[in-house]
């Protein structure tokens, strides 16, 4: 009889050490799986706000006057502004090319500049060659083209250009750029929505082995390949080769 107190305490026993188990492993499970939907929100969030950032510097603030391109077939649909007027400088670029955008950094103004003002025939050939999101950024640039307002449609394209593939070229994202410009248009947006000028970006993409070009950017300056001296783009000596050519 005096074993029985014992035993009772032994038979509860392991049934606390189990409650307490259970416990304890259903909060270890509760902050894993917290942990892992924190995560993923977080790189979402992430990457949402790396958009907006970015989305925040485009605005039609230095938009300019509207500029009609010339784009034809005959020119395997070059951007072109100031047909006839020399120098001529062709400028083959896609739109996820970093180093495209190092180039529009470093030289954008000047050749806005040369556009603006009647200097130089300069013809953009936005070419798409690293995939669809390329594909749907030359494409809106095409529908910009037609409201005048490329030139802007293009410095934005590399405003909020993110990694290739990444995502930021989506059509609400290309419509967003616009919207910010001021195209809200029904055309731009069918244009844009609707893929419309995709041939085009083909038919630009098939022209480079016609042009000897095999990447990006290349540029020519009165039909002859411009030549940096180093990896940087200089701005000084873009500017020099275009005036020895004028």
């Amino acid at each position: 009889m005096p074993k029985e107190p014992r035993q009772r305490n032994r038979d509860h026993k392991p049934k606390g050490d189990t409650l307490t188990r259970n416990l304890v492993l259903g909060m270890v499970g509760l902050v894993v799986v917290s942990g892992v939907i924190f995560t993923v929100l977080d790189r979402q969030s992430a990457k949402k706000t790396d958009f907006d950032v970015a989305i925040e510097k485009v605005d039609a603030s230095n938009n300019g006057p509207i500029l009609n391109a010339s784009i034809e077939p005959t020119d395997d649909f070059g951007i072109a502004f100031n047909k006839g007027t020399l120098p001529k400088i062709d400028i083959w670029e896609d739109p996820q090319c970093s180093f495209c955008k190092d180039f529009e950094t470093e030289i954008g103004d000047y050749l806005d500049e040369l556009v603006r003002a009647n200097q130089a025939e300069v013809t953009y050939r936005m070419t798409s060659f690293l995939g669809n999101e390329s594909v749907q950024a030359a494409n809106a640039a095409f529908c910009a083209a037609d409201e005048g307002r490329f030139l802007a449609y293009h410095k934005a394209i590399y405003t909020v250009q993110g990694r290739e593939g990444s995502g930021t070229y989506t059509v609400p994202n290309l419509l967003e750029i616009g919207n910010r410009l001021g195209m809200t248009s029904e055309s731009f947006t069918s244009c844009v929505t609707e893929n419309k000028y995709a041939d085009r970006a083909k038919s630009v993409y098939d022209s480079m082995p016609k042009y000897n070009v095999k990447g990006t950017p290349t540029v020519f300056i009165n039909g002859t390949v411009w030549q940096r001296s180093g990896v940087e783009f200089n701005l000084d000596e873009f500017r020099a080769a275009v005036e020895a050519a004028k």
